[in-house]
């Protein structure tokens, strides 16, 4: 009767490779359970898939309460109307557990199109992140969290033996009895084709023109973060150590390589948490500094640079500053009038968010105020940097399609409002390995993208040309 298609080869792409019409469940209906909460919640199976193709564990996939061995259904509907010649459920975790999909024509009826045989298997997924990645990676100046395994993420192609037309909903039933183990849902997609609606990584064919990322030659540092100064002719890293993490300077050789490594110990003022970023020419923001939570200080200090001396004009402060993480990362537009910041709050959308607050007369900084549910997911995002046109961000997610378990994207502010961003890019596979990438420094004057890379728990330091004019619009 109903035929199953199995998915012969996965690739990542930036497209899908059929001129087929696909649709992401819009709304929801009606469920069977739902955990509350903003994590894992029912409203994360709307839209396209996020936790793939990386697949495994995801704050951004609903998990039901019976999700371990219990009988769970959906029902969700879609924008307009079409023929559906196919199903598609992206299950991250132990997928193989659909038994039934029903389908909505629009007179509030389901009709059954599909049902699992006993002898039918769950076309499985190929994750592309190895199953002891980390979702943080080794340093002092950040938690670490081990990632639960990756098991057995697939998609269940669903394919009807005669297309319906004028679908408006769709129910799908689970038995998550069949397999052991933690359950996961994605997403759930429709099509009039019967090819495989394949999930991709949100990125740009040019991004894949760039060159592979090299490794950085640090002098024996095992580095947590790195940032240049804005003439380009200085880079800082912080370096990982057992009793504390360091600041150190490099300048560049005749041959143009980094060199010359100077402890920097006026800015290593903490036992851990020592981190810069260069703002201006004159000016740097650090974190590491001792505060008390509960009033406006942040942690963050200003130094000017006078003569090759820095100068501590003291901490930043902030209108009702709180922190549910433990470490946070800051940035401020070259006017120091807009401060960026992420941290994890009652208003975060998940875990760590990006939040933006406005200079006061007085120089210290207005209420935080998250910058959208666009840029901000159920997961983590931060580690962020804020471009000199003040309208480019760079930033690690790992709550968005990816290559890796935390992965480096771009975006760009829309207006004068703060919360309006264009959809997240990643930048692509050059950049973005299977591991970690993150913390992303671009140098504009020698237009080089910098950024930490940590695989099989070991940090280094990458750098990758990245012309300004496919980086920051309208340069």
């Amino acid at each position: 009767m109903k035929k199953s298609t199995m998915l012969l080869a996965l690739f990542l792409g930036f497209g899908m490779t059929s001129a087929q019409q696909v649709q992401w469940a819009h709304k929801l209906i009606k469920y069977s359970s739902d955990l509350g909460g903003k994590q894992n919640s029912i409203k994360r199976i709307l839209g396209k898939p996020d936790a793939f193709p990386q697949g495994g564990a995801s704050p951004n996939a609903w998990m039901p309460k019976k999700a371990l061995d219990g009988y769970e259904w959906v029902e969700v509907s879609f924008e307009k109307p079409q023929t559906v010649k196919q199903v598609a459920v992206f299950e991250n975790l132990n997928a193989g557990c659909v038994v039934r999909i029903a389908v909505d024509k629009g007179n509030g009826k389901y009709e059954t199109v599909w049902g699992r045989k006993k002898d039918y298997k769950t076309p499985t997924f190929k994750a592309t992140i190895p199953a002891d990645r980390n979702y943080y990676f080794k340093r002092k100046r950040r938690k670490i969290q081990e990632a639960p395994d990756v098991i057995n993420p697939g998609v269940e192609y669903a394919i009807l033996e005669q297309a319906v037309s004028g679908v408006v909903a769709v129910r799908v039933e689970f038995n998550f009895a069949l397999l052991p183990g933690q359950k996961e849902i994605d997403a759930i997609g429709i099509s009039d084709s019967d090819s495989p609606i394949i999930p991709t990584v949100n990125s740009i064919p040019t991004f894949e023109s760039l060159a592979e990322a090299q490794t950085v030659d640090l002098a024996g540092i095992v580095p947590s973060s790195g940032a240049v100064s804005t003439d380009g002719k200085t880079l800082y890293i912080t370096a990982v150590g057992e009793a504390k993490t360091e600041i150190y300077s490099f300048t560049k050789n005749a041959s143009g390589r980094w060199d010359n490594k100077k402890p920097e110990p006026t800015l290593n003022t903490n036992q851990y948490y020592n981190h810069l970023w260069c703002i201006t020419n004159n000016l740097i923001l650090k974190g590491g500094a001792t505060y008390t939570r509960g009033t406006t200080e942040t942690g963050f200090e200003l130094f000017t640079v006078q003569n090759g001396t820095y100068l501590n004009q003291g901490q930043l402060k902030v209108a009702a500053y709180n922190n549910y993480d433990e470490t946070a990362e800051a940035q401020l537009t070259p006017d120091l009038k807009v401060l960026i910041m992420g941290i994890e709050t009652d208003f975060s959308q998940g875990g760590s968010d990006l939040y933006f607050a406005q200079q006061k007369e007085d120089g210290s900084y207005g209420f935080l105020q998250n910058m959208g549910k666009i840029i901000n997911s159920a997961a983590d995002e931060g580690m962020c940097q804020l471009l000199s046109d003040t309208k480019t961000l760079l930033f690690s997610s790992n709550g968005f399609s990816a290559f890796g378990s935390y992965d480096i994207y771009v975006t760009y502010r829309l207006d004068d409002t703060w919360k309006n961003w264009s959809e997240p890019i990643n930048l692509g596979s050059k950049i973005n390995s299977a591991d970690f990438d993150g913390l992303p420094f671009y140098d504009e004057t020698n237009e080089i993208l910098y950024f930490i890379s940590s695989q099989n728990e070991t940090n280094s330091l990458k750098a990758v040309a990245f012309p300004k004019a496919l980086l920051m619009k309208g340069k």
